[in-house]
């Protein structure tokens, strides 16, 4: 196959290009919107891009932080953490939050958010988040290069130990509806944000052998 119409670069060597492609072609992905605490009760709140799920049973979602940010500090010191859905109407409250404040800033209350006590972590839910996860620490992992150096960049993974859900997301026969909720994604470039509609919807069953 001819290769003259691709675009290539090695990253070690630089992308060449205005902005880095990686996290627009890894894209969108959802907002790992991470509120904790640490030791002495000091509320933190943060968005990471680099965010997903990866284990069913028991449930494990994680994010990565490029350096040790105060909510990697917080998660290591206290072992929990919650998870709070981004959507539409939030998305603004959740880009403040991104701010680089000074130490020991309230971030709920700099975006006027409300905190509410957890039912079994005590790091803090968004009250104005319709889907919050409380999450117990599992792993802290500092990424290596494939070279085996270690890079300032640590992922976070948690055990999802309790699951808040607005019930107005949950239909008749108790599906969580995905679009209703109004997610709002990360996509690439210094502002890009996506969101989901039910019409874009397709459906793909796993083909049986």
């Amino acid at each position: 196959m001819s290769t003259d119409n691709r675009y290539f670069y090695e990253p070690s060597k630089g992308h060449g290009l205005p902005h880095n492609p990686l996290n627009a072609i890894i894209g969108p992905r959802p907002i790992g919107w991470i509120s904790s605490r640490n030791a002495q009760g000091q509320r933190n709140l943060a968005p990471y891009s680099f965010f997903n799920c990866f284990n069913y049973d028991p449930p494990i979602i994680g994010f990565a932080s490029v350096g040790w940010k105060d909510s990697v500090a917080n998660i290591v010191e206290t072992g929990e953490f919650v998870w709070n859905l981004t959507t539409r109407n939030l998305a603004v409250q959740m880009n403040q939050t991104s701010a680089a404040l000074p130490h020991g800033t309230d971030e709920f209350e700099f975006a006027g958010l409300t905190p509410i006590a957890g039912n079994i972590v005590k790091a803090d839910l968004i009250a104005q988040s319709p889907v919050s996860f409380e999450c117990k620490l599992s792993q802290c992992i500092q990424l290596t290069a494939a070279n085996g150096d270690k890079i300032d960049s640590w992922l976070v993974l948690g055990e999802v130990v309790a699951v808040h859900i607005d019930k107005h997301l949950l239909s008749a026969e108790g599906i969580y509806q995905t679009a209703l909720a109004d997610p709002v994604f990360r996509a690439g470039g210094p502002s890009a944000y996506y969101g989901i509609a039910e019409e874009l919807r397709f459906d793909l069953h796993r083909p049986t052998v």
